[in-house]
C-alpha cells in the first residue's frame, strides 16, 4: 500500500471514529453541560502529561495563547449545543444538522478570512433550504428544540473551525488543543451556575458513564486527532474536505443500527438529510472547478 493510499484509509478511519461521538452522547446518561466539561476535562488533562506541550506552552506569546483560549471558549460552546441536541432530539438529528456546517463556514470563511466571496458558496446555501424544510417536516414537533440548538452547533463548529484554520499555523498543534480544551473546560465550569437545567457541571458518572467518557475522550477525540495530523500530511486538503464530509453518514448508518433511530423518523427527514449531504458534496467539486478555471485564464500583462 503506497502512503498516499494509507493516508486516505487512516482519514478515513479518523472519521468513522468521529461519526461515534454522537452515539456515545447519546448512550452517555450525563446532562449535556457535564458530559462535555468530562470530555474536555480527559483530554486536556492527558495532553498535559506530554513534555512537548509544556515546551510549547513556555514558547507561546500570552496574547496568542489568549486567542487560542479564545477559541476553546467556541470548541465548548459548539460541543455543549451539540450534545444538547442529541439529548432534545437524538443522535441522528444532531448530525444532520451539524452537516450545515459546511455551510455557514462558506459563508463565514471568506468574511474572517478577508477573501473574496464565490458564488459556489452562495449556490450551496441556495441548495440546501429543500432539505432544511424537509428535515424540519420529518422529525416529531417535540424534536424541534433538538434542530434548533443543532444548527447552532453547526455555526459554532464553522466559526471555530475557521478561527482555527486562520490561526492553527502560530503554535504545534498538540500545545493549542491543550489550550484550547483547557479553556473549554474553566468557561463551561463558569457558566454551570447559569444553566441549571443541565445539571451540575462534574458529577461523578456512573461506571458505565465513565468508561464511555473514557472512550469518547481518548479513543474518539485524542487518537482520531494524532492519525488526522499524520494523514493531512499526504493528502490534499480537498481529499480532507470530502472525507469530513461523510462524518454524518457514518454517524447515521451508526444510530440506525445501534440506537434503531430509524424508528422515530419519518422517511422525509431522510430525504432531506439527503438533499443536504448532495449539496455539501457538491460544494468542494463547483469550488475546486472554479479555481481551476480561474487559474487556467489567460492574464493579461501590461506592456
Amino acid at each position: 500500500m503506497t502512503d498516499d493510499a494509507k493516508a486516505f484509509w487512516q482519514i478515513q478511519f479518523c472519521v468513522l471514529l468521529w461519526g461515534f461521538t454522537a452515539i456515545l452522547g447519546k448512550l452517555i446518561s450525563l446532562p449535556a453541560l457535564a458530559l462535555v466539561c468530562w470530555r474536555m476535562l480527559l483530554v486536556s488533562a492527558t495532553l498535559l502529561l506530554v513534555p512537548r506541550v509544556w515546551r510549547g506552552l513556555r514558547a507561546m506569546p500570552w496574547r496568542l495563547m489568549a486567542t487560542y483560549a479564545s477559541i476553546g471558549v467556541v470548541v465548548a460552546l459548539h460541543w455543549l449545543t451539540f450534545y444538547g441536541a442529541i439529548k432534545l432530539a437524538n443522535a441522528s438529528v444532531a448530525v444532520s444538522c451539524l452537516a450545515l456546517g459546511s455551510v455557514f463556514a462558506a459563508l463565514l470563511e471568506p468574511w474572517i478570512a478577508k477573501r473574496r466571496f464565490e458564488p459556489s458558496e452562495l449556490a450551496l446555501g441556495v441548495m440546501v433550504v429543500p432539505g432544511i424544510v424537509l428535515l424540519v417536516g420529518g422529525v416529531p414537533i417535540g424534536m424541534h428544540p433538538g434542530i434548533v440548538v443543532g444548527v447552532a452547533s453547526a455555526f459554532l463548529s464553522a466559526l471555530f473551525g475557521t478561527l482555527n484554520k486562520r490561526h492553527v499555523e502560530g503554535a504545534e498543534a498538540l500545545t493549542v488543543t491543550a489550550i484550547e480544551l483547557g479553556a473549554g473546560t474553566l468557561f463551561l465550569v463558569a457558566l454551570s451556575p447559569l444553566v441549571p437545567r443541565f445539571g451540575p457541571t462534574l458529577p461523578i458518572p456512573s461506571a458505565h458513564d465513565a468508561a464511555l467518557l473514557v472512550v469518547l475522550a481518548l479513543g474518539c477525540t485524542l487518537l482520531p486527532f494524532n492519525l488526522s495530523l499524520v494523514a493531512l500530511r499526504r493528502i490534499s486538503a480537498f481529499s480532507t474536505q470530502l472525507a469530513l464530509n461523510l462524518e454524518p453518514v457514518y454517524a447515521i448508518l451508526l444510530a440506525i443500527f445501534l440506537l434503531g433511530e430509524q424508528r422515530e423518523l419519518s422517511p422525509r427527514f431522510y430525504v432531506g438529510v439527503a438533499i443536504i449531504l448532495l449539496a455539501v458534496f457538491a460544494h468542494p467539486l463547483l469550488h475546486r472547478s472554479a479555481l481551476l478555471r480561474r487559474h487556467s485564464e489567460p492574464r493579461i500583462t501590461e506592456l
